[in-house]
């Protein structure tokens, strides 16, 4: 069977939605589904938690523990899909049924309210973008806001002494904040560049996505022990402002780059003083005690010494070297 895009009346029929809850959250088609259903909602609506479709069955507790955190952010008025053990709400096809239904009509009321939603004339206009953050830099810069009708190259100039005029009070002068980029980029150095930035990005969230998997199995393994499902609560409260604070894009934009100062290209090593008092904590000076010897080390091991036995005599082993026997006539 095909399946069609996100949102698409054959994703979203009920027969199909029957379908998926009877083979419950292990199967990775319903994940999917779910996952499909949360990033179009997160597309309309500034959403902080967000989950991922598994690849099998041993990913479930892990979508379950991601999906906690979404439905109390949605404020989900079903008790069964918010309360008791993170592990155990979608145990049965109502529940899963219920939450299909739960996400697919956050989804038609987002997109209502969207399309009512008057649109803003400014939205999307990259003129009125710059200008809204040349007037904020004239706001770091302590002067007034730049009239509507006054010309861009005037309020340039006019940023461009106060940036000179803050520079020349610093106690070494312009050099203190002498920036890293001196050069001027042509067009295509620039293209490289911003090829470069976007490759940096994508590498990026590559390995915050396989840290955020990790962080998931390990997670995991602390949930295997039987002390910790009676605390199961305790550690999703723990891990929720977590998943709040992550994000898979990178922050650094080619404004950041023009940004960077002399200073960002020293290399300290991350071991001196200068950089251990910020880094250093308490965990730092724990000991580890004595843990069990697991071997793995060939090298250390002595080769068993061979043993030699003493020849018996009379035996068949025995051979003359040098002599060959004569024939007898």
């Amino acid at each position: 069977m095909e399946r069609g895009p996100p949102g698409s009346p054959e994703l979203l029929s009920e027969e199909n939605f029957l379908r998926l809850a009877e083979a419950g959250v292990r199967s990775p088609e319903f994940t999917a589904l779910c996952a499909q259903l949360v990033a179009e909602l997160r597309a309309i609506c500034p959403l902080e938690e967000d989950v991922s479709p598994t690849s099998g069955p041993e990913d479930a507790e892990t979508f379950q523990i991601e999906l906690s955190g979404l439905l109390q952010e949605l404020h989900c008025p079903y008790a069964a899909l918010t309360t008791g053990d993170v592990t155990a709400r979608l145990g049965s096809t109502h529940s899963c049924l219920q939450l299909l239904y739960f996400l697919s009509s956050e989804l038609l009321a987002a997109r209502l309210l969207r399309r009512k939603r008057p649109p803003s004339p400014q939205q999307g206009e990259g003129a009125d973008a710059a200008l809204r953050e040349l007037s904020l830099i004239c706001q770091a810069l302590g002067g007034p806001e730049p009239a509507p009708s006054c010309p861009v190259p005037q309020v340039l100039e006019h940023i461009k002494s106060k940036v000179a005029e803050a520079l020349s009070a610093l106690p070494h002068g312009p050099q203190e904040m002498a920036p890293l980029l001196r050069v001027p980029l042509t067009a295509r150095q620039w293209e490289a560049l911003e090829g470069t930035q976007q490759a940096l990005c994508a590498e990026y969230q590559c390995r915050k996505r396989m840290m955020i998997t990790r962080f998931n199995v390990t997670l995991q393994s602390f949930r295997w022990s039987e002390r910790a499902e009676a605390h199961s609560a305790a550690l999703l409260a723990a891990i929720s402002p977590l998943r709040r604070a992550e994000s898979a894009a990178s922050g650094v934009t080619l404004a950041r780059l023009l940004a960077a100062r002399e200073d960002a290209s020293r290399i300290i090593s991350a071991s001196s003083g200068h950089c251990r008092h910020r880094t250093s904590c308490a965990i730092n000076k724990v000991l580890m005690g004595g843990v069990p010897d697991r071997g793995g080390r060939p090298n250390e091991i002595e080769p068993p010494m061979p043993t030699w036995e003493k020849r018996r005599e009379g035996g068949g082993g025995q051979q003359r070297w040098g002599r060959r026997g004569k024939k007898k006539k």
